[in-house]
């Protein structure tokens, strides 16, 4: 597949991704049960989400595109579906059903993935592991703010 090809393909996976937790969260950081609880003095306020996910997908989306070009597994593959049942499962175990605690365990893989494809499968990438930064920036705070919520409340 052609890397233009390809980019508007993980573009559609990875956004389709955040719609679809956005979903299963169901109105998730509005409900009284997100509102009265005790939160990390550093939570951005919400509009900081939306800016960083589209930042974080749009990065990610290139990386993608550069990481499949050069090494199109089915191991690969395997990994990125592992990474996206992570991702948006965390929307439905932390806001729809409220398991802090296996929200933070998903987080905590889901960071920890970031980390191994940073260090471990971006060797044939040159520079473009560089565009992971963002979000694994990301998930270390939210990592970090879901953590909070856990021990404090």
């Amino acid at each position: 597949m052609k890397n233009g090809k390809l980019i508007v393909l993980f573009l559609i996976i990875n956004f389709g991704g955040l719609a679809i937790g956005n979903w299963l969260m169901q109105n998730g950081p509005m409900t009284d049960w997100y509102i009265n609880l005790n939160k990390a003095p550093w939570t951005p306020p919400g509009w900081v989400f939306g800016a960083a996910w589209t930042l974080i997908m749009i990065c990610f989306s290139i990386y993608l595109t550069k990481l499949f070009s050069v090494e199109n597994t089915k191991k690969m593959k395997i990994i990125f579906l592992i990474q996206f049942i992570l991702n948006v499962s965390w929307n439905y175990l932390f806001f729809n059903q409220h398991f802090v605690l296996l929200g933070l365990i998903g987080i905590t893989l889901l960071t920890s993935l970031l980390f191994i494809y940073f260090f471990k499968w971006s060797h044939n990438v040159s520079n473009y592991k560089y565009l992971l930064i963002p979000y694994m920036f990301w998930l270390c705070i939210a990592t970090s703010l879901n953590l909070y919520i856990l021990v404090h409340n």
